[in-house]
């Protein structure tokens, strides 16, 4: 590839292209019409000395070298367009996406007050809530897939703290919950939850990443104690319904409760495990590129005020 003669429109084109997964949904984004950005994928295509995408019937799937390319790619217009943009982030002036990685329950917490803060701000902001598969959204951030990160990260940020500037991200704590057993009203333990009782009982996981053990196995391993897991799912909502039909219980953050959309079935007053457990945090965690970018504070401004907390 001659750099010096390639046309650097043809990258936004590819970042698009990978952002959104569709060609059709590229040229709307970029308001040009699908054969112009068909043809400037061709003479990227071309520029490289072999194709970027196959078509397949899920959309335009990158091969591996996009795979490879789009970070970098990425992080240069990244770049670029904070050394050219206005200091301030004008939300009324022009369409902007972002893509929020997090499980329904914080989502359930936060989306509705961004959508109201969206609203009235008349602000032309569209988030896409893109599903997490594990507690670890380093990657996602780090290839492209997402512009932000929300949960309960113990792992990934203690990897970020570690590993300092070379780890490429940034956190902030949100707020702060602590672990509830959850059952349903009426059942058999509600009265008195000893361990042995809760180590007899049958229980029910919510595993992001579909692990059948998680932070509860781990405190009752060091008591040499186990739990009988029945059922482990992936969502809190799943959760909700499955504890308020079954005698299974469950552990999840106090502030989780809520997005089961079943409080009104459950016990009134959860109980507190018998175990210790550190409370539990929910974080934002964004790359590094992207922390001075005045669209991306202005988001991360709008989080934080969703979940009552100061601005950093």
């Amino acid at each position: 590839m001659n750099f010096r003669t390639l046309d650097l429109n043809l990258l936004r084109v590819f970042d698009t292209v990978m952002a959104e997964g569709s060609l059709t949904r590229a040229a709307e984004v970029l308001a040009v019409t699908q054969p112009a950005a068909s043809h400037s994928l061709k003479r990227l295509h071309e520029a490289v000395g072999e194709p970027l995408f196959v078509r397949s019937a899920h959309g335009m799937k990158p091969t591996a070298r996009a795979q490879a390319l789009w970070p970098v790619v990425r992080e240069w217009l990244a770049e670029l367009q904070r050394a050219l943009a206005p200091e301030d982030f004008d939300p009324q002036a022009r369409e902007t996406n972002f893509r929020i990685a997090m499980s329904d329950a914080p989502a359930t917490e936060l989306a509705p007050t961004l959508v109201r803060a969206i609203e009235s701000r008349q602000a032309r902001v569209n988030i896409r809530l893109v599903p997490l598969s594990s507690r670890d959204p380093r990657a996602m951030l780090r290839d492209g897939e997402a512009d932000l990160a929300i949960g309960h990260f113990p792992e990934a940020i203690a990897s970020v703290i570690a590993d300092g500037p070379q780890s490429g991200l940034l956190h902030q704590r949100l707020y702060q919950s602590h672990y509830v057993c959850v059952m349903r009203r009426g059942h058999p333990l509600a009265d008195a939850l000893t361990l042995d009782a809760f180590c007899e009982a049958h229980h029910l996981l919510v595993s992001l990443s579909g692990r059948p053990h998680g932070m509860i196995d781990e405190a009752l391993a060091a008591l040499g104690r186990r739990r009988r897991i029945v059922l482990t799912v992936n969502q809190f909502s799943t959760a909700g319904r499955v504890v308020t039909q079954s005698d299974l219980i469950t552990v999840l953050p106090l502030s989780f409760v809520a997005a089961t959309g079943t409080e009104d079935l459950m016990l009134t007053r959860p109980l507190p495990p018998p175990v210790t457990l550190a409370p539990v945090g929910v974080q934002m965690i964004w790359p590094v590129r992207q922390d001075r970018d005045p669209a991306h504070r202005w988001l991360r401004a709008l989080v934080q005020q969703a979940a009552g907390c100061e601005a950093a």
